[in-house]
């Protein structure tokens, strides 16, 4: 397949078979994204677990401090006194039937739900829908709560949930092009000091394999193992 002038000249940037420090890759990931909009920065992780084994899971929440550039929709189903907890927070739908039934036909425009723990009856209903898209809530991501306020204030200021997948890979957004250099940085670097806080005690021999660092339309960069897992321990 042809590449693109920006793409080419984006890769062309980057030295073949080079594994490049975080600050020099997060230099070249500002410069090689050459798009006409604001492109996604993404931070992949290749671990060392084997995730078909529950003990070697790895998943869980980090607040970026920076945020990722994006407004998060949030969606809390609850009743009661909590739905004006979550409204006053910012949470952009707040409701329980209506909400349920809504979603059961195929509506999704949000990014997160929240729920408190008495509607996760009904909720738990919506497993069909709401599991392959990863959007199911649970008490490890922070997602079901009493705390409905205090997690949508979380969620719209930047904290995010993450999930190896079947081969043992992370991915997770850590900002956009227009950021400086430092916020993606410490966005980089908040996200991998929790991967690494998260090693399974199942997980054996080396657990961080390979770092990838992207953006939307350019291609990857790959960082020096060694040297940023001595840069975050």
């Amino acid at each position: 397949m042809k590449k693109g002038k920006r793409y080419t000249k984006a890769i062309s940037l980057i030295e073949a078979g080079k594994d490049y420090s975080l600050d020099e890759a997060v230099e070249l990931i500002k410069k090689t994204a050459e798009a006409k909009f604001d492109e996604s920065i993404e931070v992949a992780v290749n671990l060392g677990v084997d995730p078909r084994k529950a003990d070697q899971i790895v998943r869980g929440t980090v607040s970026l401090p920076h945020g990722i550039g994006k407004t998060v929709r949030v969606c809390v189903l609850t009743k009661g006194s909590k739905e004006a907890e979550a409204k006053e927070k910012g949470a952009d739908f707040v409701g329980f039937e209506d909400l349920i039934e809504k979603i059961k036909g195929g509506w999704l425009d949000f990014d997160v739900i929240v729920a408190t723990p008495d509607a996760m009856g009904e909720v738990g209903k919506l497993g069909r829908v709401l599991g392959p898209r990863g959007l199911m809530p649970n008490p490890k991501s922070g997602t079901v709560t009493p705390n409905v306020g205090k997690a949508v204030e979380e969620l719209k200021a930047g904290k995010i949930e993450f999930r190896v997948d079947k081969n043992g890979i992370l991915h997770v957004s850590v900002g956009k092009s227009s950021f400086d250099a430092v916020k993606i940085r410490e966005n980089i670097v908040a996200f991998l000091e929790t991967v690494v806080r998260l090693k399974p005690s199942a997980s054996k021999g080396q657990y961080v394999q390979a770092v990838v660092l992207s953006n939307t339309m350019g291609p990857a960069i790959r960082l020096d193992r060694a040297i940023l897992l001595s840069e975050i321990s």
